[in-house]
């Protein structure tokens, strides 16, 4: 709260505005800033209401700036300038630290490269903590900055540290050894996987929103998850526990199989793992920035927020859309 008692203008709201100001049209705007329309004329309008003046007007056929918006500009390119000086003083003399879970998801990996195509002056460091929840801990402690996830799993606590963008709906499969009687499928089907027990991280403290995606996923379905057991560190221990334990492994499309398994996505219907993007509430850094850049552009280039017809995804994951990037399809 400031000396005035009124809670300061959050700078992303004047960058919205000031992006709508200069361009006059709100869908050019939203592209330059790589965000959806709708969230860009949320914020202009939450701006409008904080500062309680009307900033646009707005027809069908053109967008021009009120007597108060042209006396705004100057205010917030000054506040919008010191912000990036800030930055470049601060935000830049540090590596932005990014948690991939593990080598073998291709979302945060593919994130982080385009991050790094679109910022190639910044460092950005992949780091593996294996799950959102241990890597959001590492997140509000200060030792990691971002990392990609289930967001709706984690602890309301945590939850309440963190901010996220939704990314992608990921297609889910399953990883069997090779004799298995699934592993002749091109795809298996959610009823083909009843009676089986099915390991899905559960006991692992770093992963419980995986375990509570595959609890929701096999609840009346008939299929069973496999107990806690010791922590298999590295791909090697991972295939060895995976061939000689014979149990199927829940996984996403995408993730490597390896020596004597086969991944098979699963279908009737196809499950969806919502990831985003998650990090620290307040964190200021051009990495992060690119990073956001990258997955707006990814995610409408490839479909990633689509959901298939008869997708399936918890109901805790079906809330209103961060961001403005809305689903495309309902479950």
């Amino acid at each position: 709260m400031s000396a005035s008692g009124r809670s300061p203008v959050d700078p992303r709201l004047l960058r919205a505005f000031l992006a709508v100001a200069e361009e006059l049209h709100f869908t050019r705007a939203a592209a330059r800033l790589y965000v959806a329309q709708q969230a860009l004329s949320r914020d202009v309008r939450r701006l409008e209401r904080e500062l309680g003046a009307e900033l646009f007007v707005r027809t069908t056929r053109q967008v021009t700036l009120t007597a108060d918006g042209e006396r705004l500009v100057p205010f917030a390119r000054r506040v919008l300038q010191a912000q990036d000086d800030l930055v470049a003083a601060f935000g830049q003399a540090r590596p932005l630290l990014v948690d991939l879970n593990s080598p073998n998801l291709a979302t945060g990996r593919r994130v982080l490269h385009r991050a790094r195509e679109l910022a190639p002056e910044l460092e950005l460091m992949a780091r593996y903590e294996s799950g959102l929840t241990g890597a959001a801990a590492e997140i509000v402690a200060g030792r990691l900055d971002a990392s990609f996830g289930r967001y709706a799993g984690l602890d309301p606590v945590l939850r309440g540290r963190l901010e996220h963008r939704l990314v992608r709906y990921e297609p889910m499969a399953v990883v069997l050894p090779e004799g298995h009687r699934l592993a002749g499928l091109a795809e298996v089907p959610l009823a083909a996987l009843a009676g089986e027990t099915v390991y899905a991280g559960a006991g692992n403290p770093r992963t419980p929103e995986w375990t509570d995606l595959a609890e929701r996923l096999f609840e009346g379905r008939g299929i069973r998850l496999a107990p806690p057991a010791p922590l298999a560190v590295g791909e090697e221990e991972f295939r060895r526990i995976t061939t000689t334990v014979g149990r199927p492994v829940l996984a996403v499309v995408g993730f490597q199989a390896m020596a004597g398994t086969v991944s098979r996505p699963l279908t009737d219907p196809v499950p969806l793992s919502p990831v985003s993007l998650v990090w620290r509430k307040g964190l200021v850094h051009p990495g992060l920035d690119a990073l956001r850049r990258a997955a707006a552009e990814i995610a409408g280039a490839e479909g990633w927020l689509q959901r298939p017809a008869g997708g399936w995804i918890p109901a805790e994951d079906s809330g209103p859309p961060v961001d403005g990037f809305p689903p495309r399809a309902r479950v």
